[in-house]
């Protein structure tokens, strides 16, 4: 196993900002936070895209936040719009819950243009997409699916869970397989 220096590490975290219960004054702290270490990425409620950009201009960590989020049941036009404000907003990271729903019904069709619809819009304003899955709820056929998927519609990054589900990400969902 590699050895990794501390910022090799730092810019592999996003650090999350999405607690409910979070204040302003929280979130400010929390991007200060992310900017003292350096991380990745600050993921913001969307209403306070605006603050992190403002909190975070001149130094390396980017800007996220949710679309879609928590649940992944807003409709397609609604996380579009989420999207498209996000980026207005200054957001260069979208993490978007896929519709579990349609996933566990099988409706791929559906699946795949909600995926399409987040990733075009968030692609030609140079942002770039994380899809969650919420593993949780899924059975292994249906993440084979999601992956094959998401790498068609060239999005950027899959996730394994909101942290909201019923139980977050097991090892084996952390384990790449060969066939996926």
């Amino acid at each position: 196993m590699p050895d990794f220096t501390y910022q090799q590490i730092a810019k592999m975290i996003d650090h999350s900002l999405l607690q409910q219960q979070l204040t302003d004054a929280e979130l400010e702290a929390g991007c200060k936070l992310a900017r003292e270490y350096d991380v990745a990425s600050v993921c913001i409620k969307p209403y306070a895209v605006v603050l992190a950009k403002k909190v975070l201009a001149g130094s390396t960590v980017a800007v996220g936040t949710t679309i879609g989020f928590p649940h992944g049941g807003h409709a397609t036009n609604v996380k579009v719009a989420e999207s498209m404000q996000a980026v207005e907003d200054g957001a260069t990271e979208l993490d978007m819950v896929v519709n579990i729903g349609k996933v566990l019904s099988g409706d791929w069709r559906y699946v795949a243009d909600d995926i399409r619809a987040v990733v075009q819009t968030a692609h030609s304003g140079k942002a770039i997409v994380k899809v969650i899955f919420e593993n949780c709820f899924l059975q292994d056929e249906h993440k084979e699916m999601l992956c094959k998927i998401c790498g068609e519609l060239r999005a950027d990054f899959v996730k394994t869970s909101t942290g909201y589900g019923d139980t977050g990400a097991t090892d084996d969902d952390q384990i790449g397989r060969a066939h996926v």
